[in-house]
Formats: C-alpha cells, sequence, structure tokens
C-alpha cells in the first residue's frame, strides 16, 4: 500500500489562508501544533485526491484512524501526533472529528442548505480552534467564538474555490436553497465569470459569512495566552478582509485569495489592535459553548 505521505498535495502550512505555528505562537507548543496540521493536511489530501477511487479515499482514512489510536506505525502523519498528544496527556478527540468531515467530503458531493453546512463545519474546522485553545489550556467558554471564526474560515474557502471544487471533484459547498434563491444553477460553476444568478448567490453567502464572523470577533481577548490572543486577532484580520473580497468579487474570475503583502499588513494591524486592547485592559464576557 501506497503510504498515506506519497497522497500529499505539496501543500504546506505556509500555503494557508491563516498562520499555523506562526512564530507569533511560543516555541513550546509549534511541534505539537505542526503535528496535528501534517496529520489534517495528509488526510485532507487523501479526500481530494484528483484520481483516488472513493473506497480507497475512506480505507486510508480509516488507516490513519487506527493508527492515530495506537494500531499500527505505518503512517507517519498518525504516529507522530499520537506521541505529541501522549506528551501533553491530550485525547485525539479534535483529530477524530477533523477525519469525519473527510469521510463527508469522499461521501456527501451537495448540501441542502446552510444548516448542513455548518454541520459539516462542525467536524471540518471547529476542532482545529478547539485543539489549539486546548493546547494553550484555555476554557470550553471560549468555543463558541472559536466555533464561529473556524466555520467563517471555512466558509470563505468554499467560496473561494467553488469554481475548482466543482470542476476537480464534483463536490459543491453552495447551498442547493441558496442556489435556487437566486435563480443560479451547478453548471454556472463550469463558467469562466460567474452569470448574475451566481455572483448573487455567492455574494450573498459572504455577507451571511461576514455575520458569522462578527461572532468570532470577542475571542482574542477572550483567551488567556497573549500570543494565542495575537495569533487569533492576526487570522479574524485574515477573514475579514477575504470576506470583504467576496462579497464584492467574482471568485470564478477575481483575485479572491490575499497577497504577500496584504497578509503582511493585515497581519501586523491585527497583532498591534490586539496588543492595544490587552494594554488597557478591556476583555468581552465570553459564552459557554453548546456541546463543550
Amino acid at each position: 500500500m501506497t503510504s498515506a505521505s506519497e497522497l500529499r498535495s505539496g501543500k504546506t502550512h505556509r500555503d494557508e489562508n491563516f498562520p499555523v505555528a506562526s512564530w507569533i505562537i511560543h516555541p513550546r507548543h509549534r511541534a505539537l501544533i505542526l503535528s496535528f496540521y501534517n496529520f489534517v493536511r495528509t488526510a485532507d489530501d487523501i479526500a481530494d485526491h484528483a484520481t483516488l477511487p472513493a473506497d480507497e479515499k475512506l480505507r486510508y482514512l480509516d488507516l490513519l484512524e487506527k493508527e492515530l489510536l495506537g494500531e499500527g506505525d505505518t503512517q507517519k502523519e498518525a504516529v507522530n501526533l499520537r506521541r505529541a498528544l501522549a506528551e501533553r496527556a491530550m485525547p485525539p478527540r479534535h483529530a477524530l472529528d477533523v477525519l469525519t468531515a473527510f469521510r463527508m467530503d469522499v461521501t456527501k458531493l451537495r448540501y441542502e442548505n446552510w444548516d448542513e453546512v455548518i454541520h459539516y463545519c462542525r467536524y471540518s474546522a471547529m476542532p482545529v480552534g478547539r485543539f489549539m485553545l486546548d493546547v494553550h489550556g484555555e476554557s470550553t467558554s471560549t468555543w463558541t467564538a472559536s466555533d464561529a471564526l473556524c466555520a467563517g474560515l471555512q466558509i470563505n474557502n468554499h467560496l473561494q474555490d467553488c469554481a475548482k471544487d466543482y470542476k476537480n471533484l464534483n463536490r459543491i459547498y453552495l447551498p442547493r436553497d441558496a442556489l435556487a434563491a437566486s435563480g443560479a444553477t451547478v453548471e454556472m460553476l463550469g463558467e469562466p465569470k460567474s452569470p448574475p444568478p451566481l455572483l448573487r448567490c455567492l455574494q450573498a453567502l459572504a455577507v451571511r459569512t461576514e455575520a458569522l464572523l462578527a461572532e468570532s470577533k470577542s475571542l482574542a481577548a477572550e483567551v488567556k495566552d497573549l500570543r494565542l490572543g495575537v495569533e487569533i486577532s492576526v487570522i479574524q484580520a485574515f477573514a475579514d478582509k477575504i470576506v470583504n473580497m467576496l462579497k464584492v468579487r467574482d471568485p470564478l474570475s477575481e483575485r479572491v485569495h490575499l497577497s504577500p503583502l496584504e497578509m503582511l499588513g493585515h497581519s501586523l494591524g491585527g497583532a498591534v489592535g490586539e496588543l492595544a486592547r490587552r494594554a488597557v485592559g478591556r476583555r468581552p464576557v465570553s459564552k459557554t459553548a453548546a456541546g463543550a
């Protein structure tokens, strides 16, 4: 059997829409975070593989889960994460949740409504934020805002890559009811430029995502760890900028990703803003996350 590592796309933590284990995070956490990222990236690349049959994808995802839980030592990403978690006495719950999402990617190609998309995000994105909070010893009371941020990041990515997902994988995260309400069809995703009905749908979903991201704006100040708070503020700045682009641009024909210069600018702005907030001692009241 081919190793799961050999199915990687080549994408690394430096290619994401948000920082992963950046210099902002304390060095003592970076090895664990990168082990988690490499496990998740490997599983994601398997689910998104263009030529691997669905049954093979599921077999690899099952193998990663088994080895994460200690049944074998052939898949280095699973073994490395298992060992890194064991050093902290942390359970693998968040990594297992993400595997649920990647199995959905293999078996579920259409979403009926917004609630189904959010359910997907519950497994694809929210566990990542919850993992980061657990690594830093933060309270589960921060999960509500974290879940909103992670879901917003995920849906931003769905909108950015909607044409690629359709053309390469026949996978569509745009809800059927949102497409129908705008008079759009799935086939419009194959056009070089969004027809007006599709553009209305995409921009309406961006507006809805903007509202979701508004629910996460308290997160940076809710966490106790200064470095993590700064990192979250940077990620929030990235997410807000991207959703603003998606509200007015066509992801089929226009740039909807941040340039390196934009990423640098928003990194500095987000970091300075969070440091200033902490300097004056402003802290919001957090909420308890459902299912914590």
